[in-house]
This record gives C-alpha cells, structure tokens and sequence, in this order.
C-alpha cells in the first residue's frame, strides 16, 4: 500500500470513530476500560493531522535552503506554527539578536513534497524548545516510502 493510500485510509478512519464516538454517560465513565496503546496512537494520528493542516514557518540557511539541525545522526527541518514559537527557539540558541528569515510552508507539503526531495534522510522538528514540541522521523506514514527510513528507500 503506498503512502496516500494508507494516509486516506488512517485518515478516513480517524474520522469515523470520531464521528461514531458517543459522548460516555457519567454513570458509565468509571467503567469504560481504554486501551493506552489505541488512545496514544490516536493521539499521535490527530496531531499528525493538526500538523499538516497547518501553514508552517520554516527557517532559512545562510543560502535560502531549509534550515537544518542534526540530532541523535539524523537531520532535522525545524519548524514553528507562529513567530512566538520560533522566537523561543532562537532565544534558547542565543541567536535571538540575528534576522531569521522563513518561508511559509504547509506541513503536508513539507512531508510530502520536500522531505522526499532532499538527499540525504531528515525529520521534522515541530516547535523545537517549546512546551508542545514534536519529532516527526523520516518513518512510513508519516513521509512517503521513498522518504522513510523504513520504507522502499531502506529495501
């Protein structure tokens, strides 16, 4: 199954749950057992989501290209969902003092489109030294199986 198709089908089934989930009766909270493992995958597939929705702002080096940071062997685009969000990543660095310039860029574009367009593997680091932040690795479902480091490029 390739990449869009397994996004849709996720995605198509993400919505149905939540269109089929039933706010729970008070009597009856107490004794719904909830799976941690589904509800965490839920989670990460809705922010997952969230994240590609958004228009982004990404960073640039010194020639235009996307800024990149390398962490734990991988590079990593960082990304931010507001100047405040960004403004707390160059005042972590001490770089607050210099022009960041960025471009706007929405996220599933970025995962689609530019993470599977660079050379070399990178991830996603979204709001790096903020209270919200996440890591988006290179892995299937979350870039296309060429990107992914466990995909068809690692075949």
């Amino acid at each position: 199954m390739g990449f869009e198709e397994e996004w849709g089908r996720l995605r198509a089934d993400a919505v149905e749950r939540r269109a089929a989930t039933k706010p729970p009766d008070e009597a009856a909270v107490g004794s719904v057992e909830t799976d941690p493992v589904a509800e965490a995958r839920e989670a990460a597939m809705e922010r997952l989501a969230d994240f590609r929705s958004r228009v982004l702002l990404v960073p640039l080096d010194a020639r235009g290209g996307l800024w990149t940071s390398e962490f734990g062997g991988l590079d990593w685009i960082c990304v931010f969902s507001d100047a405040e969000a960004l403004g707390r990543f160059t005042e972590a660095r001490g770089e607050s003092d210099r022009e960041w310039t960025y471009r706007r860029v929405v996220g599933a574009r970025l995962l689609d489109e530019l993470v599977p367009a660079l050379d070399f593997p990178c991830g996603v680091a979204w709001n790096a030294a903020g209270p919200d932040g996440m890591v988006l690795p290179p892995m299937r479902g979350i870039v296309p199986d060429t990107a992914a480091l466990d995909g068809e490029a690692a075949a």
